[in-house]
């Protein structure tokens, strides 16, 4: 991308929405800071801050950053048209089906695009592991069913939902380093790539969310958001740039070595369950499991941002879904979720089923979690909605 001048941005998480910079400018490293504070540093120019609703940052463009205005001004803030917000081919407005969600673009995927090498990687290998579904009534004993159900469990809330999620993206709980690696460890074998891929990807979510900078909103269609996005890496590339927010992560031997590994690992397990079951544990402990366990995730960026509830305000499309929370053990709590990203435990009701909490809460018990973070009364209240008068 072409830099029209030096600059960088800051955006809040909680799903606040930043300020993208467009075509013309480099996107800069991204930094958290409280919510509802969004701050731009121009060359030659002081940091600026500016405190808005969070209604006001759904949108926000920058605009005024011509060659000749980079370093004369901060920024002009304006609320962005509809068409801003997305790339893509030019459609009709459509809802999304028994939701209030407006498609606003749609990307084209499979017609007069440019495959790159890591689309072509994916696409395969989700083709290969839905395609090995089918095999899975001829495959089908209660011993590999039970292996389907430990595995989903183990790698889907243990792997992806305590691990991936709730510990290391959002620094919810702190866990001895030989139980951060374990858990982890099972994120792995849910084959959703390695952890530091997912951590960044999954804060840049959280930091433009449902803006042209997330990189899944249901602004570009249900299929988008639920695993298009993933079969566009070139697009995902330019939303969120180079993995510059996992600082604290980049530098752990353990990550690193999983990073420069990681297609070893499945291919391992896939090889011990070969061993222990042969042809049917590898249809249901690898392809059924897995293909399950990726709608399911999928279903928390797709589904839980267009259909359900919101009891929060957080200013961005998240809602509470309870049958995503049941089989996402506690993930589809999602409005809860974005307003306090922070917290450990998402189904803040006693009727919200959250299984993921109760072990986080068990670890706490026998002195294995410290640091346990749950939304503060004064968060709570500033983002409750307003009773009407």
């Amino acid at each position: 991308m072409a830099t029209a001048g030096a600059m960088s941005a800051t955006v809040a998480p909680c799903g606040l929405q930043g300020l993208s910079l467009r075509r013309a400018v480099r996107r800069a490293p991204v930094e958290y800071r409280p919510c509802g504070v969004v701050a731009r540093r121009s060359a030659g120019v002081g940091l600026r801050r500016e405190v808005l609703p969070r209604r006001e940052l759904l949108g926000v463009a920058v605009k005024g950053l011509a060659g000749g205005n980079v370093g004369r001004v901060s920024c002009v803030l304006e609320e962005a048209a509809p068409e801003q917000l997305v790339e893509g081919t030019e459609y009709p407005p459509s809802r999304i089906w028994l939701s209030d969600v407006v498609v606003r673009k749609r990307r084209n995927y499979f017609k007069n695009r440019q495959w790159t090498g890591k689309d072509l990687t994916y696409a395969g290998f989700m083709a290969l592991m839905h395609g090995l579904c089918l095999f899975a009534p001829a495959t089908f004993s209660w011993n590999a069913f039970g292996l389907f159900v430990g595995l989903y469990v183990i790698t889907g809330m243990l792997g992806i939902t305590l691990s991936y999620h709730r510990n290391l993206s959002h620094k919810s709980f702190k866990v001895p380093k030989w139980l951060e690696y374990t858990f982890a460890y099972c994120g792995v074998q849910a084959i959703q790539g390695d952890p530091t891929e997912w951590v960044s990807a999954h804060r840049y979510h959280h930091a433009h969310c449902d803006t042209e900078n997330d990189p899944h909103t249901p602004y570009e269609g249900f299929w988008h958001s639920h695993m298009g996005w993933l079969l566009d890496d070139s697009r995902t590339q330019e939303r969120v740039g180079a993995k510059n927010n996992v600082g604290d992560m980049e530098k752990d031997p353990f990550y690193n070595f999983i990073a420069k590994t990681y297609p070893i690992h499945p291919i391992m397990m896939g090889a011990a369950l070969y061993a222990l079951g042969g042809f049917p544990y590898i249809v249901w402990g690898m392809a059924v499991r897995a293909v399950w366990v990726y709608h399911i995730t999928w279903f928390v960026n797709s589904a839980s941002h267009v259909w359900g509830s919101q009891s929060w305000n957080t200013g961005d499309l998240s809602r509470n879904n309870w049958w995503v929370a049941l089989l996402a053990f506690g993930e589809g709590w999602h409005n809860n979720h974005h307003a306090f990203e922070y917290s450990a435990r998402h189904g803040l009701e006693w009727w919200q089923l959250d299984p993921t909490w109760w072990v986080i809460r068990g670890l706490e018990a026998v002195g294995l979690a410290t640091k346990v973070k749950l939304p503060r009364k004064d968060h709570m209240e500033k983002l409750a909605f307003k009773s009407a008068a």
